[in-house]
């Protein structure tokens, strides 16, 4: 069973959770290089779980002209805009939302960067099943929606992945008590015409937030099988 390294960072700015990211993922290729001369040498695995302030963040990928606001407006928002390196284009984090960023070597775990999206996908899917609501992905995007294929399609988390030697970082961002009115200044993942929700917008309340990242937190655990290095 694999072990993997878990911190949660509570509140943290994301260009400071980013470059921190950037620091483990750099550690984590040296001993991959190493252990191409010592067998001996293993790689570690990291997961961090942390809340962002306000914050708009488009992938390598994205249109600048998904964000829907100017400077000013951003300020008036006590909102910023990062561009980021990972994959998708823009989404939103802020306070309410769990943003999971695991730092793995996809070789300990022997799966591939698709794969390893869907393993993601799937320890969503049955953390929110434990709240009674049914997940499940959409073959035009990453991330996992309720109400596929329906008018009222919406998405409750979002995924963006970076991975370099088969290392990854950046992640996803689950929607718990989210303020949903900040996703109205963009078009989320690029989309115009999907919407997007959160546990307490399903449910009609807020939730406790200590509870659900537990159980996502032993969702990946499962999907992964592995455990956290004491």
């Amino acid at each position: 069973m694999n072990k993997i390294k878990f911190e949660d960072l509570g509140v943290s700015e994301y260009q400071k959770t980013w470059d921190y990211q950037e620091t483990l993922m750099q550690k984590v290729i040296s001993q991959k290089v190493a252990k191409k001369s010592n067998s001996e040498i293993e790689t570690d695995n990291y997961l961090l779980f942390v809340e962002h302030p306000h914050v708009y963040t488009l992938g390598k990928s994205g249109d600048e002209h998904n964000l829907l606001l100017n400077y000013i407006q951003l300020q008036a928002a006590h909102a910023s805009f990062i561009k980021s390196n990972r994959g998708g284009d823009i989404t939103y984090h802020g306070p309410g939302q769990i943003v999971g960023y695991p730092i793995l070597d996809l070789e300990n775990f022997d799966v591939g960067l698709r794969k390893y999206i869907e393993l993601i996908e799937e320890a969503i899917i049955q953390s929110i099943a434990e709240y009674g609501l049914k997940g499940d992905r959409d073959e035009t995007a990453t991330g996992v929606w309720l109400d596929v294929g329906k008018p009222s399609a919406r998405k409750i988390c979002a995924i963006g992945v970076k991975s370099s030697r088969f290392v990854t970082m950046h992640g996803f961002a689950l929607n718990v008590n989210t303020d949903l009115s900040y996703f109205q200044h963009i078009n989320p993942c690029g989309f115009t015409d999907k919407g997007v929700t959160s546990l307490e917008n399903e449910l009609g309340e807020k939730q406790d937030f200590g509870k659900v990242k537990d159980i996502v937190l032993e969702k990946l655990l499962g999907v992964f099988d592995a455990e956290i290095e004491k």
